[in-house]
């Protein structure tokens, strides 16, 4: 077995020294030695012709494809070994290789790549590739050589850094595809002498050090540029197009193109628009050049089957990279919750540092020492907050029991069929609900839409998720912001117990207020949303100028979410934000000027309105007061005194549990130590309150009647800072007690911790032993089974119903498709009257003629139902009106009637504003580009 090694160098001086010496150690020489230099600029070219000699060396600018077919007339050996510049091989590297060849009558023998300069960790042991492009090594990042991969085996390609190719297949092949000068070629030369029946094999007992130069950045060469990583993304594309088979080409260009776009928005979202770019690039260059393409494909025509079963066992997985998808979204959230830990290290130092204390985690109340080893289940069982915890969230699934299954009620209406009727609202300018409207859609569709989508399309699992997980999420946001805030606020470590009374506290107030038997979804939403909100913001006082600017796009993002539910979330974090800039103002000025302090406040206030955009444009035509409707139907709002108990009206735990929060509350003003705290909360209690108070004399006149703006958000920001006040206030009582003498305060101390525990495990037992509520099973409808489902064919085939009687009066309203569901009540509230269609019912119920009932199935309407007790007289008279027929129903006492003309599918079609696509798109981008600032830097993930 006769072997010619053959070294291609670009400007590689800096590697050469130590590949030349791995070439001249080996223990089984090559018979020949020849270089190909390809147009270095540095002392390569030197190096290689004094170590070889100017006989053996051969200049060939170009690639290095180009420089293995300028070399390979001048070899006549069996074998060829191909070395970079940049990899050097161990001295025995050869010799296996050989051996791997000959054993298992290989063609192509790769050996195993390890990084240089680590030297121990593995890049690969043969390649493939995965449907998406990406270069696949069976390896796992990071992963250290340490004998576990020593098997000979067959792979569809290996790197031709050390790779051993008979000379007579490089001729078959005509050598390397010139198309890809430096990334693909491998893997392209490998897939092409599978499908022409040769054998590809990795030998890991030779081992060579490779550098990964150009992969890297190390240098950079004509074929690259200064964009390594598009150079590869257009070699991967170009690859699978020109080897896949023919009747695949299409569904493998769609799928790239998605892939593409998926990729770009992962790298966006890990801040590396660069990346993203060179994804599209990739893209457009490969795409753009289809004549490439089908050159490629014709000179692999004659090689074979490109579908044979060997080729599919050798090409990646199809699940692999949607794997590759989850690893990557798991990274982005580790790296989202390591900047989290570290900043709260960061705060937690800096306050043992100013209090003098040793920066030493000393196990909290209740707290056992375990060992390292404890299993998970030993650590559950012998934790008191384990323990409650997993207690605490039955107890809340039990309670929320009812949102097992569909439910509708108070605030609440039912859920429509799937989401995407909700997905259809939210991009349609124009809605063919009632007699068709233009009016905005409700902001909390676009999210409840999402979470329907990933729940299979089920618009009622988003609406049962809502209502079950609200109350966990409410607590665990407040564990995570109370343990900060707590060490913040009281300058010393928290207590576990009292940051998760503070967390049960919280949880209480969503349930006990009455939010949740009421069917106030968007309270529900906003109380699981807001404790995520004020850690987030806890970011903007920040050292780092850089986690200042990411706190403030990732509070505005959840900010736009609260608003989105309950609109007064931004009014009074605007009112907030002033007050604390003129706080600043008085007592920093330096610091507010800086842009890195009033940028990310100003990034917070402003971004929701953009992100809300369609909506914030639509009710320009309305009552702009509007715009603070909290989700859902019109409900009533709390009044004063149900402000300060914590509750909404009388469908609600008992008011004095709530009230009993105030005692403890106003005493935390009395603690020297946290006063200054304690009295934060109370301004955000004040805050709150006299926002409440203004909101509660603005009328929203809408065409139904007047309104008033929702103020369940500022009854959450109140209760929560009264929590808050009083878990500050907490932390060191028993600290302060034990060394002193027994008098008033120790009683008064005890009789006050009794009624804070009474005021969480009060509101929570009522609603868990079955509290008042509004929720129910949505009823059957009274419009009978045969309409309402000639109502779903189209929004035009309505069934027009009418209530009541000609002495008290009649009301009518329009039923289509699955009826007012959730996300239409606030649209048909916006909605004026047609005047004209009321008339003409007023018309049709007393003295009907022909021309009117014949026109009627132009405005959409096919049937006529009126419910049980119908009316006689009304009745009577459309039994003899001309055009209508009597219509059957299940309950006798129900009347129907059925138009002899059917109404046409789109008799109530229209045009939505011209502008509501292009403030869609604007809003799609602009949610995009908030969720890249948010996320965290590529260099921060580890």
């Amino acid at each position: 077995m006769t072997v010619t090694a053959l070294l291609v160098s670009h400007d590689g001086a800096r590697w050469l020294p130590a590949v030349l010496a791995g070439l001249d150690d080996q223990q089984r020489r090559p018979d020949h030695v020849l270089a190909v230099d390809t147009g270095s600029t540095d002392d390569s070219l030197d190096l290689i012709t004094a170590a070889f000699g100017p006989d053996a060396v051969t200049v060939q600018p170009g690639s290095f494809p180009d420089a293995v077919a300028a070399a390979l007339p001048r070899i006549d050996t069996e074998w060829v070994w191909l070395l970079h510049d940049d990899a050097r091989p161990e001295p025995e590297a050869l010799g296996e290789l050989l051996e791997a060849a000959s054993a298992h009558g290989a063609d192509i023998v790769g050996p195993k790549l390890r990084e240089w300069p680590s030297l121990r960790r593995l890049l690969e042991i043969g390649v493939t590739i995965s449907g998406a492009g990406r270069r696949e090594t069976g390896l796992e990042r990071g992963e250290y050589d340490q004998g576990q991969h020593e098997k000979v085996r067959e792979v569809l390609a290996v790197n031709t850094a050390g790779m051993l190719v008979r000379r007579s297949l490089l001729e078959e092949l005509r050598g390397f595809d010139p198309e890809l000068p430096v990334f693909g070629n491998d893997i392209d030369f490998g897939w092409r002498a599978a499908r022409a029946g040769h054998k590809t094999v990795v030998a890991p007992e030779a081992v060579v050090f490779h550098a990964e130069a150009a992969t890297r950045g190390l240098r950079t060469t004509p074929a690259t540029g200064r964009r390594p990583h598009q150079a590869e993304r257009i070699a991967a594309l170009y690859t699978l197009l020109v080897n896949c088979a023919g009747r695949a080409v299409p569904v493998k260009v769609v799928r790239l193109v998605l892939g593409t776009c998926l990729r770009a928005l992962g790298f966006l979202l890990s801040r590396s628009p660069g990346m993203a770019r060179d994804e599209f690039g990739a893209l457009f260059a490969v795409l753009g050049r289809p004549g490439r393409i089908r050159a490629g494909r014709a000179a692999r025509r004659g090689l074979g089957d490109p579908r044979s079963d060997r080729l599919k066992r050798l090409l990646a997985p199809w699940w692999l990279p949607y794997r590759h998808g989850i690893d990557f979204a798991g990274d982005v959230a580790s790296a989202v919750a390591n900047q989290g830990r570290d900043a709260a290290d960061r705060r937690r130092a800096a306050r043992l540092e100013s209090s003098g204390h040793v920066p030493m985690r000393r196990p909290d109340d209740g707290e056992d020492e375990l060992a390292d080893d404890s299993g998970l289940l030993v650590r559950f069982v012998t934790s008191p907050v384990a323990i409650l915890t997993a207690v605490l969230l039955l107890l809340s699934l039990w309670g929320a029991r009812e949102a097992l299954h569909g439910i509708s009620g108070g605030a609440l209406s039912p859920a429509p069929e799937g989401a995407g009727d909700w997905w259809r609202l939210v991009t349609e300018g124009w809605h063919q609900i009632g007699q068709g409207t233009d009016a905005p859609t409700p902001a909390y569709l676009l999210p409840m839409a999402l979470v329907g989508s990933i729940l299979l399309g089920s618009a009622t699992a988003a609406i049962s998720l809502l209502f079950l997980a609200a109350v966990p999420m409410a607590a665990w946001g407040a564990w995570r912001f109370g343990t900060v805030v707590a060490e913040l606020g009281s300058g010393q470590p928290a207590s576990r117990w009292i940051v998760g009374w503070a967390a049960l506290a919280y949880a209480a107030v969503p349930v006990a207020s009455g939010a949740w038997g009421q069917g106030r979804f968007g309270v529900l939403a906003s109380a699981a949303l807001l404790p995520w909100l004020a850690h987030a913001a806890l970011g903007l006082a920040d050292p780092s100028a850089d986690r200042r600017w990411r706190a403030g796009w990732r509070s505005s993002l959840l900010l736009a979410l609260l608003t989105a539910f309950t609109p007064s979330a931004w009014l009074f974090v605007v009112v907030l934000v002033v007050v604390g800039a003129a706080l600043l103002m008085v007592v920093a000025r330096d610091l507010i000027t800086e842009r890195s302090v009033w940028g990310p406040l100003l990034a917070l206030v402003l971004t929701p309105p953009v992100l809300l955009l369609p909506g914030a444009i639509g009710i320009l035509g309305h009552d702009v007061s509007a715009l603070f409707l909290e989700a859902g139907r019109v409900v009533a709002q709390p009044a004063a005194g149900d402000l300060a108990a914590g509750r909404f009206g009388d469908v609600s735990a008992p008011h004095w549990i709530g009230l009993a929060l105030l005692v403890p509350a106003v005493l935390a003003v009395l603690r020297p130590r946290t006063r200054v705290a304690v009295a934060a909360c109370w301004v955000l209690v004040a805050l709150g309150a006299v926002l409440a108070a203004l909101l509660s004399h603005v009328s929203i006149e809408l065409p139904a009647g007047s309104a008033r703006p929702g103020t369940g958000f500022l009854l959450l920001v109140i209760q929560a800072a009264l929590i808050v006040a009083v878990m500050v206030a907490g932390h060191g009582l028993r600290q302060t007690f034990a060394g002193a003498s027994f008098g008033w305060q120790q009683p008064l101390a005890g009789l006050m911790a009794v009624v804070a525990v009474l005021v969480p495990l009060g509101g929570l037992l009522w609603w868990i032993a079955g509290g008042d509520n509004q929720l129910e099973r949505p009823g059957e409808s009274e419009v009978p089974a045969y309409m309402a489902q000639a109502a779903q064919e189209g929004a035009g085939h309505g069934v027009l119903m009418l209530h009541g009687s000609a002495e008290s009066g009649l009301t009518w309203r329009v039923h289509r498709g699955d009826g007012v569901t959730l996300g239409q009540d606030e649209i048909l509230a916006l909605t004026g009257p047609d005047a004209g269609f009321d008339s003409e019912i007023r018309q049709l119920v007393s003295e009907p003629d022909a021309d009117l009932v014949a026109g009627l199935p132009a405005r959409g309407v096919d049937y006529i139902v009126m419910p049980a007790p119908a009316d006689s007289q009304v009745a009577a008279t459309l039994d003899a009106a001309t055009g209508l027929t009597q219509a059957s129903s299940s309950d006798r006492s129900t009347r129907a009637w059925q138009f002899d003309e059917p109404a046409e599918a789109d008799a109530i079609d229209g045009d939505g504003p011209w502008w509501h696509p292009w403030v869609l798109v604007l809003q799609g981008v602009a949610i995009l580009v908030v969720g890249v600032l948010c996320g965290p830097a590529r260099r921060d993930r580890s």
